[in-house]
């Protein structure tokens, strides 16, 4: 059983927001939350679950509030004439003890599978491995003297070792009495085939304006000023959208913005001011600039793609600039491609401990090639 202090960072937690624990409500992903209580209430609990979808869209906080219902609630029984209602949703009253013990990660019907952390090197270790997939046993022997149902969480799929999976994959091929595995998974695709068959999967799509800002409010970051821009700029990841609010990333993205308009001539003054933003010693700040350059790389490639203006203008005028840029097919491709390029070199740049600065500015000055072409 996982549990927490306050010393160690959470794997599973993003940044400085609340962990997905602390998550009364589950924002714009309606569909995932009703298939599964459909599931429930028809009999048909699969024991093993796979929830996918991209980084920060609610996936950990959906696989907990399955974990509250299902320790919650008692199994599902067929209507008659005088029996229960079937639950209508996954709501749990918040001051269940279930809940404030599974707040607490001291519920002993629930075990939270993530990376651990290494008293040796003082940090978080790098991949789930099988030593912890391994104390799954121990779990399930000393839970089945109550006969309860037993849940486990799995956060991240995408961070277990080789050895860690197939010693997963033996548990969803025999899975214990009463017991069910909720598996988180960002990439999906790369798991085993073998896991993905014996699982029932609940897809989560990028939240909405509406939804995103909900959600934002609930991890009290507070309502944003454009939930619309900053829901586009994040595509729809509440996790992304925190980094963003933190970083300031939508005036961020309006300054290259601003410097793409200035395309071809460029305005040097800003960008030397944009390189200087990478300099320093937060990281955090350069790989977020240089994220943003490539979305408004993507962005341009695809108005000229398409033909069409982007649907949410992320900064005024934006829609213009990226038309006047990209007009056609065939400046597109030209775009694609210096995405790539820049990518690269970027990629390599940082891997050398080549300076951010330098890096940003040989990215911009390849935005006036292309322009000027």
């Amino acid at each position: 059983m996982a549990t927490a202090r306050e010393d160690r960072p959470e794997p599973d937690r993003a940044g400085d927001a609340p962990h997905p624990r602390f998550a009364e409500h589950l924002f714009g992903q309606d569909a995932a939350q009703a298939g599964f209580l459909d599931a429930f209430n028809a009999g048909r609990l699969h024991h093993g679950w796979l929830i996918t979808g991209p980084e920060g869209v609610g996936k950990a906080t959906l696989a907990w509030i399955i974990a509250r219902f299902l320790l919650t609630t008692p199994d599902a029984e067929p209507a008659g004439l005088f029996g229960p209602s079937p639950p209508a949703t996954l709501a749990t009253d918040p001051n269940h003890p279930v809940a404030h013990r599974l707040r607490a990660l001291s519920e002993p019907g629930l075990f939270l599978l993530r990376r651990p952390f290494d008293d040796k090197t003082d940090k978080l270790k790098t991949q789930i491995t099988v030593d912890e997939v391994r104390k799954l046993n121990n779990f399930f022997h000393l839970s089945a003297t109550d006969g309860g149902r037993r849940v486990v969480i799995v956060d991240a799929m995408d961070e277990m070792n080789v050895q860690a999976a197939n010693a997963l994959l033996k548990m969803l091929e025999e899975p214990p009495h009463r017991t069910t595995l909720l598996l988180i998974a960002h990439q999906p695709a790369r798991l085993l085939p073998t896991i993905r068959s014996r699982c029932r999967e609940l897809r989560l799509s990028p939240l909405g304006p509406t939804a995103m800002a909900a959600a934002l409010d609930q991890a009290g970051a507070g309502t944003p000023d454009d939930p619309a821009a900053l829901a586009e700029l994040a595509g729809g990841s509440v996790g992304e959208a925190l980094r963003l609010i933190a970083e300031d990333g939508l005036t961020l993205y309006a300054r290259l913005a601003a410097l793409a308009d200035s395309l071809p001539r460029l305005d040097r003054p800003l960008m030397l001011a944009l390189a200087d933003l990478t300099a320093g010693r937060n990281d955090a700040r350069a790989d977020l600039m240089f994220q943003l350059l490539d979305r408004l790389i993507a962005r341009l490639a695809r108005t000229g793609a398409t033909g069409l203006p982007p649907q949410v203008e992320l900064v005024p005028g934006e829609a213009r600039m990226l038309a006047r840029l990209s007009p056609d097919p065939a400046r597109a491709r030209d775009w694609a491609t210096a995405a790539q390029v820049i990518s690269a070199r970027i990629s390599h740049g940082r891997a050398v401990n080549i300076d951010a600065p330098n890096l940003m500015l040989d990215a911009l000055l390849r935005l006036q090639e292309i322009a000027q072409a």
